[in-house]
């Protein structure tokens, strides 16, 4: 884990959201409203990886604000959590496609270094990744969701050991009542990932260190309103 304070790493998210805002690596960037960086507790243990923006998203240059966002916030109330103290949210794009049509290649190439910036950052524990791109981006797995959604994996992901969780995106719940049954399902082990991954933390600090290292995560909440 990195050894820079909780408020250099959130200095370093604000110069990273800079970059962002004036990224035109790629044709989006001329045709977004705003980018959408992400927002929420810079120290969260659990980061959410989404598609893309939507409408919505593009207008008010915030994660998850419609009505997929809305589910996942009563999805996080149902297990005691809530997305600006225990998360951090972010997308693969940080622009909206037109027509909220699917990510291209090139488009997921040019956020891609923002996105592993943002995990080095974050530190998160578990990554829980929302839909098909998230999951096959994350996982580097050509697997779909609907064969691996609900199935932790540990990995490490920009040279940070995580547990990656892969869930259906909360839009196809609100499209399908039995994909939001199982999604309800599979949120509700999310607490004890993160138990699982802290204890695997704590294990590994004192194999290496023969004591434990006291936690105190500040809340920074990025970019929220």
């Amino acid at each position: 884990m990195s050894q820079t304070t909780a408020e250099q790493r959130r200095e370093e998210l604000v110069r990273l959201y800079h970059e962002v805002r004036d990224c035109h690596r790629c044709p989006l960037g001329a045709v977004r409203t705003n980018p959408v960086f992400g927002m929420g507790n810079a120290d969260a243990d659990l980061m959410f990886i989404g598609e893309a923006p939507g409408a919505e998203e593009d207008r008010q240059g915030k994660p998850f604000v419609g009505r997929a966002g809305k589910l996942l916030d009563e999805l996080l109330a149902e297990i005691g959590m809530d997305r600006r103290r225990d998360t951090f949210i972010a997308n693969v794009l940080k622009s909206r496609p037109p027509g909220n049509r699917d990510p291209q290649p090139e488009e997921i190439e040019a956020c891609k270094p923002y996105l592993t910036r943002q995990i080095q950052l974050i530190e998160p524990k578990v990554i829980s990744t929302l839909g098909n791109f998230a999951t096959k981006l994350i996982t580097e797995s050509p697997t779909g969701i609907t064969r691996c959604c609900g199935k932790p994996q540990a990995r490490v992901v920009a040279d940070l050991p995580v547990t990656i969780y892969p869930l259906f995106h909360p839009a196809a719940a609100l499209r399908t009542p039995s994909v939001l049954a199982r999604l309800r399902e599979d949120f509700h082990r999310i607490p004890d990932l993160l138990g699982e991954q802290e204890s695997r933390d704590e294990a590994s600090d004192l194999s290496l260190a023969g004591a434990t290292v006291p936690a105190g995560p500040s809340q920074l909440d990025l970019f929220g309103g």
